[in-house]
């Protein structure tokens, strides 16, 4: 039996050797390494029960699958760049990075915890992400808070130049930047590249243009005043943003918040964190100031939680399900009723009528729908098709939808990007996705092709047509978020707008019709923050986006994304003392 003061000396000892191996202070974690190291092992009473599950916590690189997906923390950790100094990259390849980004450092989490980000295509462990708890956020937020005096008071043409250099570091690396979205959210290499990426981009560049724009107004008012308003950026912002188009989403937030002069604390979701730390990491190569950008990984429980209750934090952006912005709301004024602006769920209606292109309407039916795995907010996820073309419509849709092809994401070189379809970005996801499927064979809907899994690895589902779908089944009512096509008839278009519009959501809509005055007199009845006539999905950033009823609230992109950063200041001046002798 050892003394108490070895027993506190062998304490120590372990304590050191296990930050120095980068665990967590378990006992399984400490059985593995003393057996390889010292070949020696635990007594059996300090198991706490659970040696069954040695070998599969630490014998597989496999992801674990608890309640959250996330907990990595007691094992050692598998870093791709430990590096905590960014040497020059010219020359270099942009490294991948897995550290916190805090002040323009990269530090480990407080906690030392840590959580998996995965390969949906293969199913593997990709790296161990820093976890953010509390103390990471009030260390980001202390940052931004020592940065945001000088920052907000720098001239516009000066924030122009650094966000046209970080669009410019994007662009120079910008086949690496689609290489590793697609690796962590699953998305096809070319699509990641010539559609994320190539928008991200477009929206700093756009943003940089406004940055030394910022102009208030004057306007008169009785008496002799001078009456003017200028815009002033909000404070320290809190970005949450979503994993189905982890650099575009964030691009959406981060451009217009560093434009107006905002200090940002950005949480990528713990699905894909990985290009928003390489974002960070060029951002302080084009020379953004420590504190103004800060990047910290995490959950939305955690991190999300603690970055919305934060008493500092002036403006929270996020990007997500409609439950989640619930929570966000709740936390918002509870705390310090903090301005929110919320992008949230869709199940957006496309209306087909009689006398539509019927090659074109199924094009725009594809792209709306099957776009990014079906992983997209403003999906065609109800067609509404006129009793004439019903069938027709089916036909060409279902042979469309066959002609798709499931791809590894890392592959380069298909013709037709718009024809091809990654994994769902996780097994959380697929399941969820698969259980819709179910639930449309069982209520009764026409399956049309599809609705089983594609391959044997990876996430895959095969891109899904429904037909025959009535109002009150579940794929019709909820969000889906996945490759499941939904086609529904109707008589009247009369008929068609009320069906459309009887949902919570208002993200998105769509008419398709030959009849111009038809196509603008539905437009301006659907109930829907984007309607579009005779074509889908299509984005730009001078175009405003956001949703009408639970959807969400407030606009991003265009001037009027500038308004979620933005105070408007009214400052009043007395001329009656003036003199002219």
């Amino acid at each position: 039996m050892s003394s108490d003061r070895e027993l506190a000396e062998s304490v120590v000892m372990i304590h050191q050797f296990l930050r120095k191996q980068g665990y967590g202070s378990t006992a399984r974690a400490l059985k593995k390494d003393f057996k390889k190291h010292f070949q020696s092992d635990l007594p059996n009473g300090h198991s706490n029960g659970h040696d069954e599950d040695f070998s599969s916590s630490f014998g597989s690189r496999r992801p674990k699958r608890r309640a959250r997906g996330l907990e990595s923390s007691f094992r050692k950790k598998k870093r791709i760049d430990d590096s905590d100094d960014d040497d020059d990259i010219k020359g270099k390849q942009l490294p991948i990075k897995t550290k916190l980004f805090i002040n323009n450092r990269w530090v480990e989490s407080v906690s030392g915890r840590t959580f998996e980000t995965v390969n949906p295509a293969t199913e593997e462990v990709i790296c161990d992400v820093d976890w953010a708890q509390k103390a990471d956020v009030d260390a980001a937020v202390r940052a931004a808070h020592k940065a945001f005096p000088s920052w907000s008071q720098t001239n516009g043409s000066h924030r122009r130049d650094l966000i046209l250099k970080l669009a410019d570091l994007m662009e120079k690396h910008k086949e690496r930047l689609a290489e590793v979205e697609a690796l962590d959210n699953g998305k096809p290499y070319q699509v990641a590249l010539h559609i994320d990426i190539a928008l991200a981009i477009k929206c700093f560049r756009y943003y940089a243009g406004w940055a030394d724009k910022m102009m208030g107004e004057t306007m008169p008012i009785e008496g002799k005043y001078h009456c003017y308003t200028r815009r002033e950026p909000v404070g320290v912002v809190g970005a949450i943003t979503p994993w189905n188009f982890p650099i575009l989403m964030g691009a959406w937030k981060l451009a217009p918040a560093l434009a107006v002069g905002c200090c940002i604390i950005h949480k990528p979701s713990e699905k894909t964190p990985l290009t928003a730390l390489m974002i960070a990491y060029l951002a302080k190569e084009a020379g953004f100031p420590p504190g103004v950008l800060n990047v910290v990984s995490g959950d939305g429980p955690t991190t999300g939680e603690a970055i919305s209750r934060h008493p500092k934090i002036a403006k929270v952006a996020f990007t997500g399900s409609t439950p989640v912005g619930r929570r966000i709301m709740k936390c918002a004024a509870e705390s310090n009723l903090k301005r929110v602006t919320l992008e949230l769920g869709g199940k957006s209606p496309m209306i087909v009528c009689d006398d539509a292109d019927i090659d074109q309407a199924v094009a725009a039916g594809q792209l709306g729908l099957f776009i990014n795995s079906g992983q997209c907010c403003i999906a065609s996820s109800r067609i509404f098709v006129q009793d004439g073309v019903y069938e027709e419509f089916i036909r060409k849709a279902t042979k469309a939808a066959k002609s798709r092809c499931l791809v590894d994401p890392m592959e380069d070189g298909h013709k037709n990007i718009l024809a091809i379809q990654g994994p769902q970005v996780d097994e959380v996801q697929y399941k969820k996705i698969m259980k819709y499927i179910e639930a449309g064979k069982r209520e009764g809907a026409r399956l049309c092709c599809g609705g089983s899994r594609g391959g044997t690895q990876g996430y895959y589902i095969e891109p899904t047509v429904f037909a025959d779908v009535e109002d009150d089944m579940k794929i019709a009512r909820e969000e889906i978020f996945g490759p499941v096509m939904v086609i529904m008839r109707f008589s009247t278009l009369e008929e068609a707008i009320k069906r459309g519009n009887n949902t919570d959501f208002g993200l998105g809509a769509g008419i398709f019709t030959k009849d111009a005055a038809k196509a603008l007199a539905t437009a301006h009845r659907l109930h829907a923050g984007t309607v579009y006539v005779n074509c889908y999905n299509v984005f730009d950033t001078s175009a405003p986006f956001g949703g009408f009823k639970q959807s969400g609230h407030g606009r991003e992109l265009g001037p009027y994304g500038l308004d979620n950063y933005s105070e408007i200041k009214t400052v009043i001046v007395d001329l009656n003392t003036a003199k002219f002798d």
